[in-house]
C-alpha cells in the first residue's frame, strides 16, 4: 500500500510539470486554457485572470462541459502544485492530450508578482438561486456574473413587458429599467401579469418594481414614470446593454430605432395583434434596423391597437418570453439571436415561421449613404390610437 508521498511521486512521474514562467508563456498562447482546481473560498481570495475554475472534487464531472475539445492545451494549477498534479493525471486519463501542472501553484505565481485579481464570485444564496444556470456550460458562473452585471431597459410594463421583465429578473439581470407612464387598469390584468387587482390605480412602474423585487432581491429596478420622447430618449438609453421594446405604436418605434442606432444598443423587438405575434432583434449596423423592415408606417386605420382589435391574453406571454430569451442570449453572447430574422407566431395554428430580413443599403437611417440621424418626434407620420399611451401593450 503506497503512502501519500509515494502516490504523489508516482503521479508526478506520469505527468509533465512546468514552472510559473513556462506556464505564463503557455497561457499567453491563443487557445490555451488555464484551469484553477482550488476550492471556491481560495479562488474568491484571488485568481489568475481569465481562468476556468473547477474545484478538484468536481473536475471529473464538469471538465467535459467546460472544455469539450480534448486537444485543448491546459495549464492546471492549485495553491501549491499538489492537487494540480493529481488533476493533470486525471485529465490525461480522461483523454486530454496536452496537459501540464504548474509547480508552486498560485502561491508562487502571486509571490513572483505575476498578474492576478480578486474575481467576482457568487454568494452561497446566489449559487443556490442560479444553480440551474451554473450547470449549463454556456452560462456557468462567468455567464451568471455577466447577467448580474447587465442592464436591460424595458419599454413598457404591459403585455410584452410583463413576461419579459419577470424572466429577466428571475434570470438575475442585475439592472432592469422600466419606462411607462400609465396606471394599472382592471382591463390590463387579462395579460399584464406584473400587476394584480390590489394595484388597480397604481402607477405601472411602481407595481412592476414591487413584483420584481419580491421575485429577486438581486435586481435593481430603475423606474421612469415619463413619456418616452425625443427630449429624453437618449438620456434614458444611456448605459443600458439591451433594449426590450414592448411599445405598441409606430411613432415610438421609429424614435426607438433612431436612438438605438445613435447609441449602438441592440433592440429586442416584439409586437402582437389578436392571435399573432412577431419578434426580432435589431442590432445596429450588424443586421437590419426597424426602418429597413418597415420604411414607412401604414395609415392608422390599417394598424388598429389591441384596445380596438383585441388580443388573446396568453399571446404576449409567449412573445414577451421570446424577447427575454433573446435579451439573455445577447448579454451572454451565446446562440443565434434573431438578427436579420423575423419570427412570426400564429396562436390559432400553433405555428412558428421565420422570415429573413436584409439590411436595406438605401435605408435612410442605417444605409451606406444615410444622413445624420436626428432625434425627432414622429407623431405627425402616424397618429397613435386614443388608448395608445406609448409605451405599452
Amino acid at each position: 500500500m503506497a503512502s501519500f508521498r509515494e502516490l504523489l511521486a508516482q503521479t508526478r512521474a506520469q505527468i509533465r510539470e512546468v514552472d510559473t514562467a513556462e506556464a505564463a508563456e503557455a497561457a499567453a498562447r491563443p487557445g490555451t486554457v488555464v484551469l484553477d482546481v482550488r476550492e471556491p473560498d481560495e479562488y474568491a481570495q484571488g485568481a489568475i485572470p481569465d481562468v476556468v475554475h473547477i474545484p478538484r472534487g468536481n473536475l471529473e464531472s464538469q471538465i467535459e462541459n467546460r472544455v469539450a475539445d480534448r486537444s485543448t492545451p491546459i495549464v492546471v494549477h492549485c495553491a501549491g502544485g499538489t492537487r494540480s498534479a493529481f488533476a493533470a493525471k486525471t485529465l490525461t486519463e480522461l483523454g486530454y492530450g496536452d496537459v501540464v501542472s504548474m509547480k508552486g501553484g498560485f502561491n508562487k505565481w502571486k509571490d513572483e508578482g505575476r498578474p492576478w485579481r480578486v474575481p467576482q464570485t457568487l454568494s452561497s444564496d446566489q449559487r443556490n438561486r442560479y444553480q440551474r444556470h451554473l450547470l449549463l456550460p454556456e452560462v456557468g458562473e462567468e455567464g451568471q456574473q455577466k447577467l448580474l452585471d447587465a442592464k436591460a431597459l424595458l419599454l413598457g410594463a404591459g403585455g410584452l413587458g410583463s413576461p419579459a421583465a419577470l424572466y429577466l429578473a428571475a434570470a438575475g439581470v442585475g439592472t432592469i429599467g422600466i419606462i411607462d407612464m400609465d396606471v394599472v387598469d382592471e382591463s390590463n390584468l387579462q395579460r399584464q401579469i406584473l400587476h394584480n387587482y390590489d394595484r388597480v390605480g397604481d402607477r405601472k412602474v411602481d407595481s412592476a418594481k414591487k413584483t420584481l423585487t419580491l421575485l429577486n432581491p438581486d435586481v435593481n429596478v430603475v423606474t421612469y414614470d415619463v413619456r418616452l420622447g425625443a427630449d429624453n430618449i437618449l438620456d434614458i438609453f444611456e448605459g443600458y446593454d439591451v433594449i426590450v421594446d414592448g411599445t405598441d405604436n409606430f411613432p415610438t418605434r421609429y424614435l426607438v430605432n433612431d436612438a438605438s442606432l445613435l447609441k449602438r444598443i441592440p433592440v429586442v423587438h416584439g409586437s402582437i395583434f389578436r392571435f399573432e405575434g412577431q419578434a426580432t432583434v435589431f442590432a445596429p449596423y450588424d443586421g437590419p434596423c426597424y426602418r429597413c423592415m418597415i420604411p414607412e408606417p401604414p395609415p392608422a386605420e390599417l394598424a388598429p391597437s389591441c384596445a380596438e382589435a383585441g388580443v388573446l391574453g396568453v399571446l404576449p406571454g409567449i412573445i414577451g418570453s421570446i424577447q427575454a430569451m433573446e435579451a439573455i442570449k445577447l448579454v451572454l453572447g451565446i446562440g443565434d439571436p434573431l438578427i436579420g430574422r423575423l419570427l412570426a407566431y400564429d396562436a390559432l395554428e400553433e405555428s412558428f415561421r421565420v422570415f429573413k430580413v436584409n439590411r436595406d443599403p438605401d435605408c435612410p437611417a442605417c444605409g451606406e449613404h444615410a444622413a445624420e440621424i436626428v432625434i425627432a418626434e414622429y407623431d405627425e407620420l402616424c397618429m397613435p390610437h386614443p388608448r395608445e399611451a406609448p409605451p405599452g401593450a
